[in-house]
């Protein structure tokens, strides 16, 4: 796998960080992306440490023209991480919790036209490009969510913004496989990164960043088109899905993860936190 040129939207923090890191080495330039100055400054001074050409640019993944315009302009791309993005659970009392509007319209701003806003510059950028021994243009490869398999009432717009992610990564990486491009959706469970941390109920399966870092990098390089950890998380996943919604959502109400307030308020994992600038 050709990783000379890699680029990384969410690279303050969590995955985004982990991924920085773990690709960091001499005669590798990495285009790092992300909200926080002063945490992608951090990344990148480690990055260079380590002997990478670290360059970054601080951006809101919702800018459409902001993100074209610095992903066009990277220069030769080999990798492309789509990793910016947000959670938040449902609000109010017991007997009808519900998102705020503000909320629903920022996750999916984030989250679905945020990768939007990563993956179609990145496509025109590696379309142009030669193929390489390998017969391979590039790599793209977004953060989904096991919450993407699921209709869970706990966090309804953070559910759809993810299927929304995953399949439109794997639906058109049918397509691009055609022409050296290979597309991975990472349906994952919860990871140890500041996003999680906020979370005050149990959560199953809790992957390391590392781990999940290694995970990754292990089924891009291997050309997968769907990466899911923990296997029996994704699993039982689909199952839940498979059930009449009644019967699901009997088992989701009874569920402590999602509940109505359990989880911070638009919790970040380094994507928009401030509304974009208007003119």
């Amino acid at each position: 796998m050709k990783q000379d040129s890699i680029l990384i939207t969410g690279a303050s923090s969590g995955i985004g960080r982990g991924l920085a890191l773990s690709f960091a080495r001499p005669g590798r330039t990495l285009h790092l992306g992300g909200r926080n100055r002063d945490r992608l400054h951090d990344v990148a001074r480690r990055c260079i440490a380590r002997g990478a050409d670290a360059r970054i640019n601080v951006h809101d993944v919702r800018d459409r023209a902001g993100m074209e315009e610095w992903i066009s302009t990277a220069g030769p791309l080999d990798l492309v991480f789509a990793c910016a993005g947000i959670t938040a659970s449902t609000r109010g009392g017991a007997e009808a919790p519900h998102e705020p509007d503000d909320q629903i319209r920022r996750m999916f701003a984030t989250n679905v036209d945020g990768v939007v806003n990563t993956v179609l510059p990145a496509l025109h950028v590696m379309l142009r490009q030669p193929r390489g021994a390998d017969g391979m243009r590039g790599r793209i490869c977004a953060m989904a969510s096991v919450a993407g398999l699921v209709s869970f009432p706990g966090t309804p717009s953070y559910c759809a913004s993810k299927a929304e992610v995953d399949r439109f990564i794997v639906a058109t990486g049918g397509n691009m496989a055609r022409a050296g491009i290979v597309m991975s959706s990472v349906t994952c469970g919860f990871v140890a990164t500041p996003m999680t941390t906020q979370n005050d109920f149990p959560m199953p399966g809790l992957t390391q960043t590392g781990d999940a870092v290694r995970a990754i990098v292990k089924g891009v390089a291997r050309g997968r088109r769907c990466i899911s950890f923990p296997w029996w998380l994704a699993a039982g996943s689909r199952f839940m899905d498979l059930l009449p919604v009644r019967v699901a959502e009997s088992y989701y109400f009874r569920q402590p993860a999602g509940q109505a307030g359990t989880m911070a308020e638009t919790g970040l994992d380094d994507a928009a936190a401030r509304p974009l600038p208007t003119a």
